[in-house]
């Protein structure tokens, strides 16, 4: 028993013989898994809203994101390997911290993934409509948003996300094979942006470099600093939780874990980088950073019209993949956690045929379409990023207790410096979090105190450990 409740051995959670998923997956399905959940909706439209914010530091504020993330990743690197199952930060705090704070990143994870995957059907919708639109065909607006915005459903959000949660049932390697064609297609469209953008490259348009300031600060109504652009483009990085998420489902989970992780994060955070120097150094940060659409403005800016409509039409690919990885990611927290007992068992039966955990997929599938169907998402979607904040505290904690209980035990891949790196991840992800808009904590708050009102009245008395 430890101070916040239960532990679950380690050797409990990667010893299920029932409930269990099948392994499918090798390290090239990995990696796709994590460029696929990475590369979406944060490079293709928040490079506009953290150059708004933070000016040409937008470049820095990407680089002051991918290193929290790159040590976060490697704690995930480590353990991910040590306990390979199913709820990645989830079951590393069930097995080091104890039920309660495991509860809570769980609680935490099911937010991040549920709200980032209705955001993205949501701006996978704009998209599509604005697509339609250009070649003439206009869909009823009363099928185009919701009931806040004056209409009745967003119809193409709705349809997408069932879309992705059927792909998700016929199989998890099925899914992630495609997911594979999709970020080829996302990596070659970012490529082509890179090669047109920097020809254009002027360095007049770094002068201010840092015209806002390091520290997020509020000016009228903006949040603005390198760090606030840094807490918002947090979301454009994280995704590689999704690949520790799969450890169950992985062939050789010490070596495949290991790339998939690691090589996500190197890859998208390399070329995130160069995509911000291309389109700061393209135009002047203050021009595209309202832009709904920046990539593609730059593009046209620059006189390259086509390749602006295939930056769009990339988009359009880019975009569901992110939300198959990101349900995929939340179909297999809601799956480890009935499987634990803290919420009902029947959610984690799993097919016969696809080895995938079918019910709770749909279900998955049935909340995030509700949500993009009929709520408004523009003043909450920073909460996914609260979420996945507190996942990557506990995982560092996590990483560097485990270095101290266990320091003989096995680990497949040692993270370097451990101390220094969980330490890193640990304090720079507090940063960021307390960068965020004071009501985005608010509202996160408020979400687990309904989170720990379910558990004490539900799964507490419920879960396997507790049942012995």
């Amino acid at each position: 028993m430890g101070l916040w409740g239960p532990i679950k051995p380690i050797e409990r959670s990667t010893g299920h013989s029932a409930h269990r998923l099948r392994p499918s997956l090798s390290w090239p399905h990995l990696i796709a898994l994590g460029v696929g959940a990475i590369v979406g909706t944060g490079i293709y439209t928040l490079t506009g809203v953290g150059a708004e914010r933070a000016g040409p530091a937008v470049i820095l504020a990407f680089v002051i994101a991918g290193a929290v993330c790159a040590c976060a990743a490697l704690a995930y690197a480590e353990l991910a390997t040590m306990i390979p199952a199913a709820g990645s930060a989830y079951t590393y705090s069930y097995s080091v911290l104890g039920e309660t704070v495991a509860w809570v990143v769980g609680w935490s994870l099911i937010l991040e993934y549920s709200l980032a995957c209705s955001a993205v059907a949501v701006g996978w919708s704009g998209y599509l409509v604005g697509w339609l639109q250009s070649a003439g065909v206009h869909l009823p607006p009363l099928l185009l948003q919701g009931p806040h915005a004056g209409g009745l459903v967003n119809l193409p959000a709705v349809l997408v996300s069932f879309a992705i949660a059927g792909m998700l049932m016929l199989g998890t390697r099925e899914s992630a094979t495609l997911n594979i064609v999709l970020v080829v297609i996302k990596l070659v469209a970012l490529a082509v942006f890179v090669a047109l953008a920097l020809p254009g490259f002027d360095v007049a348009h770094f002068h201010p470099f840092i015209p806002h300031g390091f520290v997020s600060h509020a000016e009228g109504s903006t949040t603005r600093g390198v760090m606030a652009a840094a807490a918002i483009l947090f979301f454009a990085f994280y995704g590689f939780d999704a690949v520790a998420t799969s450890a169950e489902e992985a062939k050789n989970p010490g070596r495949d874990l290991t790339i998939g992780i690691v090589g996500s994060m190197a890859l998208c955070t390399s070329l995130y980088i160069l995509v911000a120097i291309a389109a700061v150094g393209a135009m002047p940060a203050s021009v595209f950073g309202n832009s709904p659409e920046p990539l593609a403005l730059v593009l046209r800016t620059l006189g390259h019209p086509f390749a602006a409509w295939a930056i769009a039409a990339a988009a359009l690919v880019a975009l569901p993949s992110v939300i198959l990885v990101m349900m995929y990611g939340q179909s297999r927290i809601f799956f480890v956690m009935a499987r634990d007992g803290l919420l009902p068992r029947a959610l984690a039966k799993v097919s016969p045929r696809s080895g995938a955990p079918v019910l709770v997929t749909g279900i998955t599938g049935l909340f995030v379409a509700g949500v993009a169907g009929f709520l408004r998402l523009d003043e909450i979607a920073e909460l996914a990023n609260a979420g996945t904040l507190i996942a990557f505290i506990a995982v560092g904690i996590c990483m560097m207790l485990l270095r101290r209980r266990a320091p003989e035990a096995p680990r497949i891949f040692r993270c370097p410096q451990p101390y220094l790196v969980g330490t890193l991840a640990v304090l720079g992800c507090l940063y960021l979090l307390f960068s965020l808009p004071e009501k985005t904590l608010v509202r996160f708050l408020i979400w687990n105190v309904a989170g720990l009102a379910v558990y004490f009245l539900y799964g507490r008395a419920r879960s396997v450990l507790a049942r012995g």
